[in-house]
């Protein structure tokens, strides 16, 4: 039995530790994309890329139409950030952007903090949001 083990073991052991060396190295990678909500593919790209800034956008409540409630989002408007190539971002307009924010939750408490949802066209990653959650207000009338 333990002859099988030791053969398990050491048989190919450095293939075997560079394996879990890599896949260790792409866990942490995986985890601090996520931990800090960006996508490492875009910085993989081999093409130049350009950054453009929106001030004033505003946030568009998205509701279930179900509800009959009026909602204040504050602040009305966010500053936003798109990185992609150079062409891309060049041709971008306005209009294209959108900032949401999801209050379709029928158990949505009267005071909440919400985050902020950037929709942008194929090939834009949003690289910043500023602020990045809104307060939303239930109107207590309805």
């Amino acid at each position: 039995m333990i002859p099988l083990l030791q053969e398990l073991v050491l048989k190919d052991f450095w293939l075997k530790l560079f394996s879990l060396a890599l896949a260790g190295l792409i866990w942490f990678t995986v985890n601090i994309a996520i931990k800090n909500d960006i996508s490492p593919v875009t910085s993989l790209s081999l093409a130049p890329t350009d950054q453009v800034v929106f001030r004033d956008v505003p946030v568009i409540v998205v509701a279930s139409a179900a509800q009959h409630r009026t909602f204040t989002v504050s602040p009305k408007t966010v500053e936003v950030t798109l990185q992609g190539d150079i062409p891309t971002v060049r041709n971008l307009r306005r209009q294209e952007v959108r900032v949401m924010v999801d209050l379709s939750d029928p158990n949505l408490v009267h005071d909440s903090r919400r985050r902020v949802e950037v929709s942008a066209p194929a090939g834009l990653t949003h690289v910043r949001v500023e602020p990045d959650e809104v307060q939303v207000v239930t109107d207590p009338n309805n």
